[in-house]
């Protein structure tokens, strides 16, 4: 479904600290994978928590879906925002994205590859 929330991020220096923050706050559940630590909330959106190692230590960020993710990113272009980072390939098929609006704010964008 596009143009929904499909995902969060929760930037950090230290992901055991900050997952063992989270998922007492909220009572979500957390599991340590590579270089990151998944969120399941209970609802419909998860997330994870990243430790980048490098700026920007500390953000978060949550990502709608898109069908193209360099579509979306030329779009808020075209509105004033600015591409940040991306499109990006991952590992899982999928591609993702950063721009800030012309406010400033920071958004992801993600989309799912067809096979």
């Amino acid at each position: 479904m596009t143009n929904n929330i499909c995902h969060f991020e929760i930037g950090c220096r230290d992901r055991r600290k900050t997952a063992e923050f989270y998922s007492t706050m909220f009572e979500w559940t957390t599991q340590d994978a590579p270089n990151m630590t998944a969120i399941k909330t209970g609802g419909d959106v998860g997330g994870h928590i990243s430790s980048l190692g490098h700026e920007p230590h500390n953000y978060t960020i949550f990502y709608v879906m898109v069908d193209d993710v360099s579509a979306a990113l030329a779009k808020a272009e075209s509105l004033g925002g600015k591409k940040i980072v991306g499109p990006v390939p991952l590992p899982n098929g999928g591609v993702f994205g950063w721009f800030s609006d012309p406010e400033g704010n920071t958004m992801g964008v993600y989309a799912e590859t067809k096979p």
